[in-house]
């Protein structure tokens, strides 16, 4: 009786280490799914990303005359500088747009916008308009069609109530003190800081990058165009988490 326990103990010894091993090799399959499934929902998801989304233009890039926002949103009224004519900005942008213009109104920046989203038709308008008036000087500011941060639906220019389409004075402001100090919370960063190697200070012009990139760019000091764009693409995954 008692050779006949120590055998059937020793039996069921034996089917748990195989039970065991079925299980760390059913684990292991289910560790290598789970894997296969991110990679799947990461590549899905970049793949539904605009790419040009966080390209470097400004006299880098080119986005064509074709290139139009995957969707566009407007931009509520109250905080659109009066008789503005670019009211739309891309429609994922909006959510953390519409987020730091009542956090800037909270604390009383007077903050309106005076321009978003342009097509590749109206800056080349603009920039003929600035042609006549400035000559060559136009391309210190101004970016040609199809190089212009605007056209993607991710930048605009800011300007205050109290200065209204006179906004070169912006760079005094506090409103611009209050995004420097804050924009980077909601995903934007100012695109052409002092000495830049594109255009002149631009203090009222900022675009979308997303929170993670205007949140490393703050903390380090740095500017979107002093980075590699295979350092900045790393970030197209997250950019409107």
């Amino acid at each position: 009786m008692l050779s006949e326990l120590e055998t059937a103990r020793t039996q069921n010894y034996e089917l748990i280490k195989v039970l065991v091993e079925k299980e760390k090799t059913l684990g292991s399959l289910q560790g290598t799914i789970s894997d296969i499934a991110n990679t799947v929902g990461t590549l899905e998801k970049l793949a539904q990303t605009d790419e040009e989304l966080l390209k470097k233009y400004s006299k880098v890039y080119f986005l064509n005359e074709n290139y139009v926002p995957a969707a566009v949103s407007d931009i509520d009224d109250k905080y659109l500088l009066p008789d503005s004519t670019n009211f739309y900005i891309y429609a994922k942008v909006w959510p953390y747009l519409r987020d730091l213009l009542q956090a800037a109104e909270r604390a009383d920046m007077g903050l309106k916008i005076a321009s978003a989203y342009r097509s590749f038709g109206t800056q080349a308008t603009l920039k003929s308009a600035y042609k006549v008036t400035y000559g060559s000087g136009a391309n210190t500011f101004s970016a040609d069609q199809g190089y212009s941060e605007h056209q993607l639906g991710t930048a605009l220019d800011f300007t205050t109530t109290a200065l209204g389409p006179g906004f070169s004075a912006f760079g005094s402001s506090p409103a611009y003190q209050w995004l420097i100090d804050h924009a980077h919370e909601y995903g934007f960063i100012l695109s052409y800081p002092e000495d830049n190697a594109f255009y002149k200070f631009e203090p009222w012009h900022w675009r979308f990058v997303g929170r993670d990139l205007a949140k490393k760019l703050h903390a380090e000091g740095k500017h979107f165009y002093d980075l590699d764009q295979r350092d900045i693409d790393e970030y197209l995954i997250k950019l409107f988490e």
